[in-house]
C-alpha cells in the first residue's frame, strides 16, 4: 500500500543567501542527506506532508530553483504555508507558477483538501503562542482568523467521508489550546507540525493526546529523514 508521510521546516536556500549551517554543523549539507533519505524511503507512489517554511525565498519566482530539488524528490509533495514562507500567494497563483515550471507532484494546500485513499489532509498555518487568546487586539483578530481557518478546514475535510482525518499545522499547538479542543471534538487523527527547532524540540506536543496523534515533524528534528504516518 501507498505510505504517507511528514517533514517540515527544509528551509531551501538553492536562490537565496540564507545557509542554514550557521544554526550548527548538523545543518551541513543537509540537503544532500535529506535527498539521499527521502529517496531511500519515498516511492513514487507514496505522499509526503510539507507542513511550512518548506522556502527562503521573498518572491514565488524566486522559489523555482527550491521548487525544482522538491520536483526531482520522489512522491506527491503536499505543502502548507509556514511563517517564513514571505513567497506565498493565492492559491491560484501558486498553482500558475506550478504550471509555468511544470512542476507535477507538488501541491498546495489553503483552505483546502486534499484525498488520498481513505485519508484526508487539510490545514493552516495556525498561531505560534496558542494556549491563551493574545490580549493584542490585532494579534488576537490573527489567532481568530487561523482557529476559523482550522474549523473550516477540518468542516471540508469531513464531508469528502475519509476514513483519517490529518491536520497539518504549522505552529505547534499547545495540549490545551483552542486548536487542539476543535481537533479533539472533530476527532482528528493525526496533526503533523513543525517550527521547532534545536532547544525548543522539547516544547512540542508528542504522541496521543486525547485522541489525536500528535507528531513533530521538522527536518533537523527527524535528522532529514521523512516520517512515516500511515499508509492509505
Amino acid at each position: 500500500m501507498p505510505k504517507l508521510f511528514a517533514i517540515s521546516d527544509l528551509h531551501l536556500s538553492f536562490s537565496a543567501d540564507k545557509p542554514m549551517n550557521v544554526f550548527g554543523s548538523r545543518w551541513d549539507n543537509y540537503e544532500e542527506r535529506l535527498r539521499q533519505n527521502w529517496q531511500e524511503q519515498v516511492s513514487k507512489d507514496d505522499v509526503v506532508l510539507m507542513p511550512g517554511d518548506t522556502s527562503w525565498a521573498t518572491y514565488v519566482k524566486d522559489a523555482a530553483c527550491d521548487f525544482h530539488f522538491i520536483e526531482k524528490l520522489n512522491g506527491t509533495k503536499i505543502i502548507s504555508k509556514g511563517n517564513h514562507d514571505y513567497w506565498w500567494e493565492t492559491l491560484s497563483k501558486l498553482n500558475l507558477f506550478l504550471e509555468t515550471n511544470r512542476f507535477s507532484t507538488i501541491r498546495f494546500v489553503h483552505n483546502t483538501t486534499e484525498v488520498f485513499g481513505n485519508v484526508a489532509v487539510c490545514g493552516t498555518k495556525g498561531y505560534p503562542e496558542t494556549e491563551q487568546e493574545p490580549d493584542c487586539d490585532e494579534e488576537r483578530k490573527l489567532y481568530r482568523r487561523e482557529l476559523v481557518r482550522l474549523e473550516n478546514a477540518i468542516s471540508e475535510a469531513k464531508k469528502t467521508g475519509a476514513e483519517k482525518i490529518i491536520v497539518m499545522l504549522h505552529y505547534p499547538p499547545g495540549a490545551n489550546s483552542a486548536f487542539a479542543k476543535v481537533m479533539q471534538e472533530e476527532n482528528v487523527d493525526f496533526c503533523v507540525f513543525g517550527h521547532l527547532h534545536g532547544g525548543y524540540f522539547k516544547n512540542a506536543v508528542q504522541g496521543n493526546v486525547r485522541g489525536v496523534e500528535y507528531r513533530l515533524v521538522s527536518c533537523d528534528y527527524l535528522k532529514f529523514e521523512p516520517l512515516k504516518i500511515c499508509e492509505f
